[in-house]
């Protein structure tokens, strides 16, 4: 695996860059109705909804969370593929991204719960219907593009990029047998493979690299 400590530190992994990209999306949707840039592309949102929808049926009502779910883009198409949004959830510590998405989901009339929530701090809020905020109480994770943020942030005094404890966060709120399906742009597969299998007790389950001309993007899933 390619040390994720090798990435420099960068304004893209600061909660003030991404508290200044959404105040400026949720300033504009209140203006136009513009809903804000789709990271990674639409093509992106289309494959992870795809893989969802081929391995884990709507009906089973899986719950859902979205780390850093910024303006809802991933859990809106969920939501239009027929997935209870009773039991969709979205978290980013940024609380303009949680402003915007909560405002696009009432013009849709949406009503999927959205809440600032630092990933690697807290357990994300559990949803009305479950019991408690306990371990392991999510049947699929969904990241698209945070955890190549949080790549970037700035290490502590040992030189430990912050990503370093993202695995054991995910390992410690998935169900047995729940899913952790994660796009990103900045990792290959067997990098994303070996952060994962190393720290956790998840398995690799599917992969699809899409290299463009421009950009390349891995989606893993595991189990």
């Amino acid at each position: 695996m390619a040390d994720s400590d090798a990435f420099d530190s960068s304004k893209l992994g600061t909660k003030e860059h991404w508290d200044t990209i959404y105040e400026e999306e949720l300033n504009n949707f209140e203006e136009i109705g513009d809903e804000g840039e789709i990271w990674f592309g639409e093509e992106s949102v289309e494959r992870m909804v795809e893989w969802v929808l081929e391995n884990i049926p709507s009906s089973s009502n899986p719950s859902t969370v979205e780390v850093g779910s910024g303006n809802g883009t991933l859990l809106f198409a969920l939501a239009e593929a027929g997935y209870r949004v009773t039991h969709l959830s979205g978290i980013d510590y940024s609380s303009g991204a949680v402003k915007l998405a909560k405002s696009i989901a009432m013009s849709r009339e949406l009503h999927i719960a959205f809440n600032v929530s630092d990933f690697l701090q807290d357990d994300p809020p559990p949803l009305p219907y479950m019991e408690d905020s306990s371990d392991g109480v999510w049947d699929l994770i969904l990241d698209k593009g945070t955890y190549d943020a949080i790549a970037l942030g700035i290490k502590d005094e040992n030189g430990d990029s912050p990503v370093v404890k993202y695995p054991g966060r995910v390992d410690s709120i998935l169900k047995p047998g729940g899913f952790f399906l994660i796009t990103s742009c900045n990792f290959t597969e067997e990098e994303l493979k070996a952060a994962f299998m190393k720290e956790t007790r998840l398995d690799y389950q599917y992969a699809l690299c899409n290299r463009g001309r421009l950009s390349s993007k891995t989606t893993i899933a595991l189990e």
